[in-house]
């Protein structure tokens, strides 16, 4: 169990912070960076649960313990020494990605094929959704960067990839199942 007694602890005030194993690191470090952007995306998750209605808000609060999840997975390095922890390390795993695919077709089945592109706007949740879907790519993107150089849960990379695909999804739900869609016009103000 977590217990934080004391915020800070100055440990950090020469520009370093402890990974899950320990280990020290810069705080901008890509490890630092990739999860720090998950945290990110889960503070904009809060902001979008005070428009859901019951049912999204009821994902979203699953979604938003997934990213404490990848948070954790994505602070501990070294996946290969996992068995040898003294505790198991947290890790998404495949049934969290289903459970996004799942409500995606779901969500989408409801909806009419897009025959362009959408502005991000529309109702304020879904002007929030697509905050969400943005800051999760972002998170994705620093990610796969970091999987180039160290060990990066696969796991952990579909996930932000489904992740920013529900987000996209669900602000079209949001928008009166995309009836209320802001369409792009492409050149509209030439």
């Amino acid at each position: 169990m977590v217990v934080l007694n004391k915020i800070y602890t100055k440990t950090g005030d020469a520009g370093e912070t402890a990974l899950g194993n320990g280990v020290r690191v810069a705080k901008h470090s890509r490890r630092v960076n990739a999860y720090g952007t998950v945290d990110e995306t889960n503070a904009t998750v809060g902001l979008a649960r005070q428009h859901a209605t019951a049912t999204m808000d009821a994902q979203l609060a699953m979604i938003q313990n997934d990213l404490f999840d990848l948070g954790a997975d994505l602070c501990r390095p070294d996946m290969e020494k996992d068995a040898d922890a003294e505790y198991p390390p947290l890790r998404i795993a495949a049934n969290q990605v289903a459970r996004l695919e799942s409500e995606i077709d779901s969500m989408n089945a409801a909806l009419e094929p897009l025959r362009s592109f959408i502005l991000p706007g529309g109702s304020p949740l879904a002007a929030q959704l697509h905050l969400c879907r943005t800051v999760s790519r972002r998170a994705e993107r620093l990610t796969v960067e970091l999987a180039g150089v160290e060990s990066v849960n696969p796991d952990a990379v579909k996930y932000l990839n489904r992740l920013s695909d529900w987000f996209f999804v669900a602000s079209r739900v949001a928008n009166n199942d995309g009836k209320d869609d802001v369409l792009w016009v492409p050149g509209a103000n030439r």
